[in-house]
């Protein structure tokens, strides 16, 4: 089958983002025709004039629609586009030159369904964005399931870099609309379906991410309290690892207390494990400072993920009613 791909991006409120992607896209060595669909979920900042100003170097298509979550607005933009593959991409991602035409190869050679791959950070990313970057990439954390070229069961492509297939898009209708946690539900309904997943390693796109602290506490705590829903939904993915950051965060903070009654190996061993990040840190990055911030960034990305996680779990243990009753917050009423 001849591939032809779209890239389907959801926009809001991020004009100054799709410049840098849509440069990145104008810049790919990638030969035969392509196109990029640009869906703006209800934003008060267009990104219109920006879009206007790539139409001559990109076959591009820009669509507005009400604001109905990022799931909602790609499942818009994969129903109107031309082609027979769709690679989704977030905003605020840059993409390499030798990006779709690994990923071209990698599915030529063997055909799967939908794909994932990793990202990795930029040269011209804040010293914030590098530290995030590590503790949500590194084998050292729980972004080593998700991102090594050795996952832990099959892959689970993620939304700012995931190919799916057409006829995979519309045999299971696309995305839902819990948010975040709509990709995972996509790819559990992709294999109940029938269709393969898999990682494209070399497949990496630079990808922004939250740039402060704030943000990315309250992204990574929402992260861990879909995760509880999304057991419920399929209980053949639950693993015991999605306990671990929640395990971590109680075991550091007894660790304190013990400390105080002399009981100071608990609290040695998390040192040894703090030690054990800030030398690979460095070693990836090349930056005292980066490797001191990533000791921040995993401390955060284990105590939001970790009590999100945690809290809701308890919260579905003892309650009959339905996710999206108890849980209005991560659920777009309107995708």
């Amino acid at each position: 089958m001849k591939l032809y791909f779209s890239f389907i991006v959801p926009v809001y409120n991020r004009p100054n983002e799709v410049d840098e992607l849509l440069q990145s896209l104008s810049l790919l060595d990638y030969q035969a025709p392509f196109e990029v669909v640009i869906v703006e979920d209800g934003s008060t900042m267009s990104a219109e004039q920006v879009v206007d100003g790539y139409r001559n170097k990109l076959d591009i298509t820009y669509l507005k629609k009400d604001n109905s979550g990022p799931g909602s607005s790609r499942n818009y933009g994969m129903e109107r586009a031309k082609g027979n593959y769709f690679i989704v991409l977030d905003s605020d991602c840059i993409i390499p030159p030798q990006y779709l035409g690994l990923v071209d190869a990698a599915l030529n050679k063997d055909y799967v369904d939908c794909f994932g791959g990793p990202d990795a950070a930029h040269t011209s990313f804040s010293q914030v964005q590098k530290a995030i970057n590590y503790a949500m990439t590194s084998v050292l954390t729980t972004g080593g399931i998700r991102g090594s070229k050795k996952a832990v069961g099959k892959f689970q492509p993620r939304s700012f870099n995931m190919g799916i297939s057409k006829q995979a898009f519309e045999k299971t209708q696309g995305f839902g609309n819990i948010h975040p946690g709509e990709d995972p539900d996509l790819t559990f309904r992709i294999w109940e379906a029938g269709f393969k997943t898999k990682l494209i390693p070399e497949a990496y796109v630079y990808h922004k991410r939250r740039i402060d602290w704030g943000k990315f506490y309250t992204q990574v705590k929402k992260f861990g309290m879909v995760r509880p829903i999304l057991n419920q939904w399929y209980p053949d993915t639950a693993k015991i690892t999605y306990w671990f950051p929640s395990l971590f965060s109680l075991g550091l903070l007894c660790s304190f207390v013990l400390m105080f009654f002399g009981f100071l190996t608990p609290i040695a061993i998390y040192l040894l494990y703090f030690g054990v990040l800030f030398v690979h840190s460095y070693k990836e990055n090349k930056s005292v400072k980066v490797a001191f911030l990533s000791l921040i960034a995993v401390t955060i990305q284990f105590f939001g993920y970790g009590f999100g996680f945690l809290k809701n779990s308890l919260l579905l243990a003892f309650s009959e009613k339905d996710p999206q009753i108890l849980f209005p917050k991560l659920f777009f009423k309107n995708a």
